[in-house]
């Protein structure tokens, strides 16, 4: 068996992977490794239990309520919540930590259980690999009043609307609030955890909403809808004369937009605008972003002719979590969506960036599609070499020969990248150049040496 947690917690198939013995016994190594390890300061710990509207969430959540209570931790079920809704409470109550129920953009019958620290961060590899090698050991079990006792308080969730709303006060609080009156937005809910507070922070703020896919039913969570199928997102901007619409996945994290025209604003776009926002509000700490190695060369390109420092991690939005706590950096995010406002958010909250969107097509005066064209795509082809060694991608000298002549005949107009999957026997090689038709080229003729060198 390989790491059981990946790059975003612990993910799979549920009850089928991911099964309610398994979600007891993580709970419970989790209370004991964090404990361990100073998380805790207090005998009797504070943990918040959010999920999103899957099916599978209900089981998945009395196991883990389970688990930590068996360790005498004192349990507050959230009920459904967005992921970064849970992170903001565990970091602004008396939590010690946090745990959410969600697979995320993942299609429903997948589920998954994401852990926060005190503070509301992620956990890092360290901690994870302990609560991994701590699973079903024999432990002293609590009887008694040494139990942990479980309430249920869902009115925590008006504080984090209220948190998102009030961060366009900025980050002290005392500025002058955006009124989003005026705008028109469509907002695709993804049938998903942010159903009901996106709808009301927006609202709240002014705005003039228009909701489509917020009504989950425990089983149409992100099928066709979300930001991973916008075509109905699309179709109801137009429709309705919207200045922009917006679309979360399942449990809003990540945020992608249309213009008013109905065209993709992806997560490079996004941070591209909200960059050269911060820059000139002097909000953009050390006039740096970070993103990831993914981030289109068009980013990169942009914010280069804006004097904009672009600091790149591994893909994952841990890894842009990581750089920007060790460089105390106020923005990053991925092309997929996540972005981190780090001055009200510890992780990717797709209400809250949706609102500093809006809030910057209002005090711009500019309208989205506008201010998306501070960046210029460069075409990127994707190509997935499957059934082959990834470990051999980054020593094989034939190989890194093919993708170094084929990046010195891009020049500053394009770039190679290879990337083995972490979790499959495939190779994932990316190109971008001035064309489709030259990114392709490229990325086919890499894709056959990997096959040839690595199989």
């Amino acid at each position: 068996m390989g790491r059981l947690f990946g790059t975003d917690g612990v993910r799979g198939r549920a009850n089928q992977d991911l099964t309610a013995e398994v979600a007891l016994d993580l709970s419970v190594a989790a209370a004991h490794v964090l404990g361990e390890a100073g998380e805790f300061d207090r005998a009797r710990p504070r943990a918040l239990v959010g999920r999103d509207p899957r099916a599978s969430g209900e089981f998945l959540e009395a196991a883990v309520v389970a688990g930590l209570a068996s360790a005498g931790v004192d349990v507050v079920r959230l009920g459904v919540v967005p992921t970064p809704g849970v992170a903001w409470l565990v970091g602004h109550s008396a939590a010690e930590l946090g745990v959410m129920i969600s697979a995320s953009h993942n299609p429903m019958p997948d589920n998954g259980i994401k852990f926060f620290a005190r503070g509301g961060v992620k956990l890092d590899d360290r901690i994870e690999d302990a609560i991994e090698a701590r699973l079903r050991e024999p432990w002293q079990r609590p009887t008694g009043a040494g139990v942990g006792r479980v309430s249920d308080d869902g009115a925590l969730i008006e504080g984090y609307v209220a948190h998102l709303v009030g961060s366009l006060n900025g980050p002290d609080g005392d500025g002058a609030a955006v009124s989003l009156e005026g705008i028109t937005v469509v907002v695709d809910c993804a049938n998903g955890a942010a159903s009901m507070t996106a709808v009301a922070a927006f609202e709240t703020q002014g705005a003039t909403v228009v909701a489509i896919h917020a009504e989950p039913d425990g089983v149409n969570i992100n099928q066709d809808c979300g930001s991973t199928h916008m075509d109905d997102l699309r179709a109801a901007v137009v429709e309705h004369g919207a200045d922009l619409g917006i679309a979360l996945d399942g449990d809003a994290d990540r945020c992608l937009a249309v213009d008013a025209d109905g065209t993709l604003v992806d997560g490079d776009q996004i941070l591209a605008v909200l960059a050269v926002g911060m820059k000139e509000a002097g909000t953009l700490t050390g006039d740096t972003v970070v993103a990831t190695v993914m981030s289109n060369l068009g980013f990169v390109n942009a914010m280069r002719e804006h004097d904009i420092h672009v600091l790149q991690t591994k893909v994952g939005d841990r890894y842009v979590l990581e750089a920007m706590s060790a460089g105390g950096f106020a923005l990053g995010g991925e092309q997929s969506g996540h972005v981190v406002l780090s001055q009200y958010a510890t992780t990717g909250d797709g209400a809250l960036t949706a609102l500093h969107l809006m809030a910057r097509m209002v005090t711009s005066g500019r309208p989205l599609s506008e201010l998306a064209a501070v960046m210029t795509r460069l075409p990127q082809v994707l190509v997935n070499v499957n059934d082959v060694d990834r470990s051999r991608a980054s020593s094989d000298e034939e190989l890194l020969a093919a993708v170094a002549q084929a990046s010195e005949q891009l020049g500053d107009s394009g770039r190679v990248l290879l990337r083995p999957s972490g979790t499959e026997a495939l190779v994932r090689v990316m190109v971008e150049a001035e064309s489709f038709e030259r990114a392709q080229q490229v990325a086919q003729s890499l894709a056959e040496v990997v096959r040839l060198r690595l199989r």
